[in-house]
């Protein structure tokens, strides 16, 4: 089996500044992932998907070479993941004369999920006859006890059942889509234009709400740094 790993890196932010090239820990955000891609035994092809020279240096400089470069209209904040995506896919598909059989998407921006994550995202997609799988972790919040406030006033985010008043009576099963890792069939990225579908098209990989830390912001990035420096944290990595 084939597997395209995408990694998405355009040069712009908001949150932080060249967000995808900030030290974590002294190292560029994006090295985390492409150690990851390269470790995990599912991928066999990886591919940058960028439009800014300095984060094309600094993946050849890891050991991955990058050919291709993400069109302007592909590089602003508007883009989404899954046409971006299907433009790598399309530039990759027409160099090798045939389409991959997954296409996975590592975003740098998770920088601590690894290897096993990548793997285990996959292979949940492959144990079943569905065609994509995202990667999610338990929420801490638990939606029941959640409020939407809106016109000057609240309701339930999601309703508990009549007369439950601890969480221990809720019912369902409640994750968070962490963006760690994002995994499809070529037909279903084209057919959907997206990675995931509600229902029962898309299957989940659970995985340890640390490594599913995303950095939007700074405090995301500090939240990363401790958990990397910290001794009990760190073993969940």
């Amino acid at each position: 089996m084939r597997v395209l790993a995408i990694v998405p890196a355009r040069g712009g932010s908001k949150g932080i500044p060249r967000k995808n090239i900030a030290l974590l820990a002294g190292r560029p955000l994006i090295s985390y992932t492409l150690n990851a891609a390269r470790a995990a035994k599912t991928i066999t092809d990886l591919m940058i998907s960028t439009d800014d020279e300095e984060i094309a240096s600094i993946c050849e400089t890891h050991g991955v070479p990058v050919p291709y470069r993400r069109p302007p209209e592909l590089s602003d904040d508007t883009a989404g993941m899954a046409e971006t995506a299907l433009d790598s896919l399309d530039w990759w598909a027409m160099r090798q004369g045939d389409e991959p059989d997954l296409v996975v998407v590592l975003q740098p921006t998770s920088p601590l999920r690894n290897a096993n994550d990548i793997d285990g995202t996959v292979s949940a997609l492959r144990k079943t006859s569905r065609q994509s799988a995202t990667s999610v972790h338990e929420v801490t919040e638990h939606p029941m006890e959640c409020v939407k406030f809106a016109d000057g006033r609240w309701t339930m985010l999601v309703q508990p059942p009549s007369g439950v008043t601890r969480r221990q009576g809720y019912q369902g099963q409640f994750y968070f889509i962490n963006g760690a890792v994002y995994a499809a069939t070529p037909s279903f990225l084209r057919q959907q234009r997206a990675f995931v579908a509600e229902g029962a098209e898309t299957t989940l990989y659970v995985m340890d709400a640390v490594r599913g830390v995303d950095i939007d912001d700074e405090t995301d990035l500090d939240l990363a740094e401790a958990i990397l420096g910290h001794p009990r944290l760190r073993l969940r990595l």
